[in-house]
Order: C-alpha cells, then sequence, then structure tokens
C-alpha cells in the first residue's frame, strides 16, 4: 500500500470535493481510502508514506474524444498551392488524404506518441475516433497493442465513411465487427469498443442501416461526428429529413449512450432529440475555432438536459487547455462573461465521469473508496487558497498539462517527477519522428 500524503486532494465527489493535508491510499489498482494526511498515517502505520510537498492530487483526466491518427499531421506540408478556403476543404486536402496514406507502422507509433503525451498531460482515460482507409483490417488491432503498452485506458472505434468507396466502408464495418468480437477476449478494464462513423453527409442510407443492425446485434453503442460543420445539416435536406437528428433518428444511429461529436450546427430541436435517445453530446472547443466552424451553445444544449462533455479531437493532448479554452470560447462567442464557468465544471467533471463509467463500467474520474487509482499529482503552486467554492477557477486559470508531476492508473505509475514509466520515452519519440518523415514523403 502506499500513502501519498501532504497535498491539497480535489476528489471530486459531493461529500469533500477539497481536502487540505490531504491525502489518498492507494492498494494495489484500487483507492483504498483518502482524507486527512496524520489520520490516515495513524489509521495505516504500514503503508509506504510519500510526501508528495504541497501538490494537488486529484482524479486522472478523461478525454471523451480524441485521433490519436492525427500526430503526423503537426508541421506538415499540404503540399497544395492553394490552401484550405473551409472545412469541407481542410477534409478534403488534409485528413482524407492523410487517413488513406497511412500503414501500420504510421498509426502505431502516431498512437505511442499520442498515448506519451497524454500521460504527460494527465489523462488517463481516453475516447479514441480512428480512420486510415490505407490500412483498414485489423488497424484497431494495432491501436490496441500501443494503448496495452501504455496502461491507460481506451475506448476505440473505426470511421466508416463512403467517402472512399463502397468496397472500403464495407471493410471499415468489418474492421469495427470483428474488433467488437476480439474485445470479448480482452481486458476490458483498459479497452472497450464502440462503432466509428464520420459525419453523415459522407455516408449513405443504406450505410447507415447496416450499422444501426450492427449496432443492435452487437448492443455496442456510436461514436460519430454530428453537424461539426454546416454540409451535415444541409446534406440531411437534400435527402428529404427535417435536419440531421431527424435522419439519424429515423436510420436508428440514436442508439443509448452513444457519442456525437461536435453539434455546432445542431438545433435547440435537435438538442431535445438527442437527449431523449440518451446520446451524448462531445464539444471539442479548439477544433471547432482552428477549422472555422462555430461553437455550441453550451447553455441551450445543457437545459434540454443533454449530457455534454469535453474532449479534444487530437487538437491537444492536455484536457486542462481543452477546458481552459471551453470557458473562454462561450463567454467570447456569445459576448457574455457569465457564461462557462459551472457549465464547463459540469460537462468535463461530472459529464465524461458519467460516460467512462458506462463505457468501462468502473468510477472512473472520481476519488472515493473502492474506486479504480486512476490518480494525477500536478506541481502547482497556488497564490490563493483553494477550497471547495473555487477549485475550479484554480483549474481554469491556473493548471496545464505541463504542470502535472505524476500519472497513476489503475495503480500502476506511468509517469513520477514528469519522467514517463512506460513505453521507452526518448526512444519512442526518435522513432515517431523516423516514422513521420516516411510518411510525409509519402502524403
Amino acid at each position: 500500500m502506499k500513502l501519498y500524503g501532504n497535498g491539497v486532494l480535489i476528489t471530486l465527489n459531493s461529500k469533500d470535493p477539497v481536502i487540505k493535508d490531504g491525502a489518498i491510499l492507494i492498494d494495489d489498482d484500487i483507492i483504498k481510502d483518502y482524507g486527512k494526511t496524520e489520520s490516515l498515517k495513524r489509521k495505516y502505520p504500514k503503508a509506504e508514506y510519500l510526501d508528495v510537498e504541497g501538490k494537488v492530487i486529484m482524479p486522472g483526466m478523461i478525454n471523451s474524444h480524441m485521433h490519436f491518427y492525427s500526430t503526423f499531421a503537426r508541421g506538415m506540408d499540404l503540399k497544395t498551392d492553394i490552401p484550405p478556403q473551409n472545412f469541407e476543404e481542410i477534409l478534403e486536402k488534409l485528413w482524407w488524404r492523410l487517413d488513406e496514406t497511412m500503414n501500420s507502422e504510421d498509426i502505431y507509433y502516431s498512437t505511442l506518441y499520442a498515448l506519451i503525451d497524454s500521460i504527460r498531460n494527465g489523462t488517463t482515460t481516453i475516447f479514441d475516433h480512428h480512420a486510415s482507409y490505407g490500412y483498414i483490417e485489423s488497424s484497431l488491432d494495432v491501436i490496441a497493442e500501443a494503448v496495452t503498452k501504455s496502461n491507460l485506458r481506451a475506448n476505440l472505434s473505426y470511421e466508416i465513411s463512403d467517402r472512399h468507396g463502397k468496397e472500403k466502408s464495407k471493410k471499415a464495418i468489418e474492421e469495427n465487427k470483428r474488433f467488437i468480437n476480439r474485445t470479448k477476449s480482452l481486458n476490458n478494464d483498459f479497452i472497450t469498443p464502440s462503432i466509428g462513423l464520420h459525419a453523415s453527409f459522407t455516408l449513405e442510407d443504406e450505410t447507415l442501416k447496416e450499422v444501426a443492425e450492427l449496432a443492435e446485434s452487437t448492443n455496442t453503442p456510436m461514436h460519430f461526428h454530428a453537424a461539426e460543420g454546416a454540409i451535415d445539416e444541409i446534406n440531411s435536406r437534400k435527402r428529404g429529413y427535417k435536419n440531421l437528428a431527424d435522419r439519424l433518428e429515423k436510420l436508428n444511429i440514436l442508439k443509448k449512450d452513444s457519442l456525437a461529436i461536435h453539434g455546432v450546427h445542431l438545433s435547440e430541436a435537435e438538442y431535445q432529440i438527442l437527449a431523449e435517445n440518451d446520446v451524448y453530446l462531445i464539444h471539442n472547443p479548439e477544433s471547432n475555432m482552428g477549422n472555422a466552424v462555430g461553437a455550441i451553445n453550451l447553455k441551450k444544449a445543457l437545459d434540454k438536459d443533454l449530457t455534454v462533455g469535453l474532449g479534444t479531437d487530437g487538437y491537444t493532448t492536455d484536457m486542462f487547455e481543452s477546458i481552459n479554452v471551453a470557458d473562454l470560447l462561450q463567454k467570447h462567442d456569445n459576448s457574455d462573461p457569465n457564461l462557462g464557468g459551472d457549465d464547463i465544471r459540469k460537462i468535463v467533471f461530472e459529464n465524461n465521469r458519467k460516460i467512462a463509467q458506462k463505457y468501462f463500467d468502473k468510477k472512473l474520474g472520481i476519488i472515493e473508496k473502492n474506486a479504480p487509482a486512476d490518480v494525477i499529482m500536478l506541481d502547482y503552486k497556488a497564490p490563493t487558497p483553494i477550497n471547495k467554492d473555487n477549485y475550479f477557477y484554480h483549474v481554469v486559470f491556473g493548471f496545464n498539462g505541463g504542470l502535472v508531476d505524476t500519472t497513476i492508473v489503475n495503480g500502476n505509475v506511468l509517469m513520477e517527477n514528469q519522467e514517463v514509466k512506460v513505453l521507452d520515452y526518448e526512444k519512442t519519440i526518435q522513432k515517431c519522428q523516423k516514422q513521420a518523415r516516411d510518411f510525409w514523403k509519402r502524403f
């Protein structure tokens, strides 16, 4: 047993949200106890005591939408005289070309880098959405191998789309089906499946019906892009539907506990449809800003009792950065300084937890007795007191991934004193850079 004490403990539970001079006792893979340091030292005299020297102790972060495969896009030359002018051109000139170029080595090393970066930034559970139309079959196994080596938790899916032709969309469906069946033999503490779908404008009704049948037969939720750009809504109306949500509902895509990603151009009525179908909406503020597609109206979505989570869409692995931007975006986009705040706290610390617990069947994202020991520690020296009423504003204005000192998942120490203990950090970075150069030549 290890007792980490003399810290500021942010539990995120309703009983004791913040404990000064707090401590946490980790026994094998669970949080055995938590409370005041001196009290726990007396209660567990045989536990190994580690003084965190005033660091913040809190649950590991949950990223509810990520693209591991986006790693090699960083700094890449698009090799085009005219840069993308809008969202659709960003997809065509960058992402669809990128995913057709990927091979198994590209997938593996881009995933490894993203996993290491997640560990360094204190993220312990990730929902990944993968596409590699140059390498479809067994691509999720390649990702799963990297995830297993990292000891992080991940939900994996393959992005089904008709954009590269019917033959490849069939193979994408089959890859999801194959991996769903394979996960039955995996350790589901760490890896679970969902069924990936790209934006609806790249999918035919026939394909969506086939996917809905797969979801029903395997009892597996969806992970799909929804109204990131206006084109989803325009395309749905052209096909004879009222809107995107109407199309997805009629084609049985809105399966309970599914993840609808972005939702920038959804109407309030569509928020309501998602909520009625128990579908989660995942907000990705930095990506939306970077692609200049707009932003969801978070207040209106939450007012419809829609469960909204927070992801990064591969734009970053730092969830603290995403929290900060999410807060600022709501204020800026609506010209209202009172927006953001507690709504952002709710989506990242309550809703992401709710979503992760549904997919992994464990009490993730919280510090309480018998919860999995997914814990991080940040070397944050607060200039003002931290208490139950203001801790989130310390998160928004003071925390960032660079402050993460220690990352623990299921009791396994993955990083300590900012030194990554898994995946051989330096060697992996070197191999990743070499693979990226090879990838850029083929792009």
